[in-house]
């Protein structure tokens, strides 16, 4: 296997590993808070620091990236991860559980700038490459909430934690071992080549770019973290087994991941204008349905909403691919992720505080609302050329 290709494999682990990491908390607080005698509501704003840190910290990453080493911050990635992630197992209070997803998400901010920085200087189809990127940070998604339903049920919460540690660490090995110093020089002329636009559009496309960001982020978030109890509840029609909710997540994000690799293909051929529109348009109707109904059909209109919420992700990477030049694109997925995962993370507060007010009808309307800014970011986005 080509150095390139074993980089963008060992890439692609990476981000399965960091959003099934950012969700382990997610899926199993169902299980955690009543251990400490708290409500769901009231454990669940203990992630906000760790979310928070997963968008600000990645502003020195993404500097050290483009700076010092991008192989060397995902070599920290692998190991860092496995020992805050084997650093939860031993909590023993709410406060040192908010401790350590603190340092979870300044970990996991290591590889939004880095990892993807890395993937576009090695990628030979762009499009492609992020689709399938986006895949395994999907199934990583969907995995934590199987995985983690599952482990908690018949193995216990802390458990959950210490598996994925075990694996990150092995990883972490395998991966100083495979990928050496050199790395950081490889950039592939065919995909790392920066759009040349005048400065007018350019204003254009960051300004999509930045409302976009932070509408479509914060949803992103909300959905993902507020997922598994919305469905022990509306479902409970259905079942109330944890392990069989998160079968049923677990599928619903795997749509995810396949529309993100068909939309990854669709941008090779189409313009990001013709594809990023409609992704915007669908998800505001379908948030705001998903607000009052359930059981079967909740299914299925979750499965439009992380459709849309997933592939506007592959699409907000693109953008940002095609307008950067590489030897300051960990900087500037920095700058990306620092905006989304800041307004991302604020987005577990709001979840909390909406579901305590009015439950999930108050808060996926309120998210239908914040999604609007979507549809703007998308038609004030310019009809590039086929050239760029």
């Amino acid at each position: 296997m080509k150095l390139s290709q074993t980089i963008i494999t060992y890439i692609n682990i990476a981000h399965f590993i960091d959003h099934y990491a950012m969700l382990i908390f997610a899926a199993a607080v169902i299980i955690i808070a009543p251990t400490f005698n708290m409500k769901y509501g009231e454990l669940l704003p203990y992630a906000t620091p760790g979310f928070i840190a997963f968008g600000a910290g990645s502003l020195l990453t993404g500097w050290l990236g483009d700076k010092w080493s991008r192989r060397n911050m995902m070599a920290i990635f692998f190991f860092g991860m496995g020992l805050t992630l084997l650093g939860v197992t031993f909590i023993q209070t709410p406060l040192q559980l908010g401790i350590m997803l603190l340092l979870i998400g300044m970990i996991a901010s290591i590889y939004h700038p880095v990892g993807t920085a890395m993937l576009v200087s090695n990628a030979e189809k762009l499009g492609k490459d992020m689709g399938i990127n986006g895949v395994w940070g999907n199934v990583g998604v969907a995995s934590s909430a199987l995985i983690t339903g599952v482990i908690t049920q018949y193995f216990g919460w802390r458990i959950a934690f210490l598996a994925p540690a075990v694996v990150c660490l092995v990883l972490g090995f395998l991966y100083v071992k495979s990928i050496p110093r050199s790395a950081d020089q490889i950039v592939k002329k065919s995909s790392a080549g920066s759009a040349r636009v005048s400065k007018s559009v350019m204003i254009w496309v960051v300004a999509s770019l930045v409302i976009t960001v932070i509408a479509s982020s914060t949803t992103f978030n909300a959905i993902t973290v507020a997922l598994p109890k919305l469905f022990q509840e509306r479902l409970s029609n259905l079942t109330t087994n944890t392990a069989t909710l998160g079968i049923i997540t677990f599928f619903v994000y795997l749509f995810g991941a396949l529309a993100q690799y068909i939309i990854g293909n669709l941008l090779d051929k189409y313009s990001l204008k013709n594809v990023f529109l409609p992704l915007a348009i669908v998800i505001v109707p379908t948030l705001y349905l998903a607000s009052t109904i359930s059981d079967y059909w909740l299914i299925v209109l979750a499965i439009v909403i992380i459709v849309a919420i997933f592939g506007q992700v592959t699409v907000n990477d693109t953008i940002l691919a095609k307008y950067t030049a590489d030897e300051w694109r960990s900087r500037a997925y920095a700058a990306r992720y620092f905006l989304g995962f800041t307004a991302a993370g604020l987005s577990v507060g709001l979840v909390s505080i909406l579901y305590n007010q009015g439950g999930f009808d108050l808060m996926l309307k309120a998210i239908a609302v914040l999604s609007m800014l979507t549809i703007v970011g998308a038609i004030i986005f310019p009809k590039e050329s086929r050239s760029i």
